[in-house]
């Protein structure tokens, strides 16, 4: 792609080297293109995601080309932030329910038809959300995050974003996933078809998931990766320390834990409701 050849070289020249012109409608196209879905920061190739380099160094770039300035929003609120980082506009052809209340989402994210957005809630740049999800109040979606269709992302839920190192893996939510209020899903989490996430979990590529069904423990892959299974049902647990102090102290630790496979029961506490879209 021309592009991501104009992208990676613009992101080795110094910046005293740089014509600003010429990067702005590089970094213009690219944007354009994210607004769109049809460039994404992840992708699934061959049954495994791998991350598009390219589309976070121009995301990278476009922070580096920025002047700070003020974004007159016509609301008693003030914005401050790089010229090249607007808030995205939508039009009603677009189908994206955003309800009022204080959402913003940041240009160069992908909202696909039937998102539905409850304040306030946050969607960075370099993220794409398919259709049918939706984001409820006080939720984030970080930069170049992936979420599926028909996800349900519960109030103050925080999915983490990542743009640099520029080869690390965003997070990624896939189909059909619940992620339950007050969760947090970090440090490029996959989490894959149909799991629930219930209230309150954890998941970062430093803590092991403890699958009592199956017996195994899920850890932080070699390509930097936590993998949550399909279908899996994962609760806030803990474990025990051995040491005499913890065992003095009765002190235990947080673990995530998978306690079941998803089922018609999961599957009737955790529907959509469609009257609400």
């Amino acid at each position: 792609m021309i592009l991501a050849e104009a992208i990676e070289r613009l992101f080795d020249t110094p910046a005293v080297k740089i014509d600003r012109s010429d990067a702005m409608q590089v970094v213009g196209q690219l944007i354009g293109l994210l607004n769109k879905g049809e460039v994404r920061a992840a992708e699934k190739l061959g049954g495994a995601w791998q991350v598009n380099s390219w589309v976070k160094k121009g995301i990278l770039l476009a922070f580096r080309l920025g002047n700070l300035k003020e974004f007159d929003s016509g609301q008693p609120f003030q914005f401050f932030d790089k010229d090249t980082l607007d808030v995205k506009k939508f039009s009603l052809e677009e189908n994206v329910r955003i309800v009022p209340g204080g959402s913003i989402v940041r240009n160069g994210a992908y909202l696909a038809k039937g998102v539905v957005i409850m304040p306030p809630s946050y969607v960075n740049i370099g993220a794409y959300v398919d259709g049918g999800t939706m984001i409820d109040s006080h939720a984030l979606i970080g930069s170049c995050a992936q979420i599926g269709m028909r996800v349900h992302l519960s109030a103050a839920a925080q999915v983490g974003g990542v743009l640099e190192p520029v080869g690390s893996m965003p997070v990624i939510i896939e189909d059909d996933v619940f992620v339950g209020g007050n969760c947090g899903i970090y440090e490029g989490t996959v989490v894959k078809k149909r799991a629930v996430i219930a209230a309150g979990v954890i998941l970062t590529g430093s803590t092991g998931v403890y699958d009592l069904v199956n017996e195994k423990i899920y850890r932080k892959s070699q390509t930097g990766q936590l993998v949550i299974p399909e279908g899996a049902v994962v609760v806030a647990g803990c474990r025990g320390f051995k040491s005499p102090f913890a065992e003095k102290h009765s002190l235990s630790i947080y673990t995530p834990v998978i306690i079941k496979y998803r089922d018609e029961k999961t599957d009737a506490a955790t529907v959509l409701e469609e009257s609400l879209r």
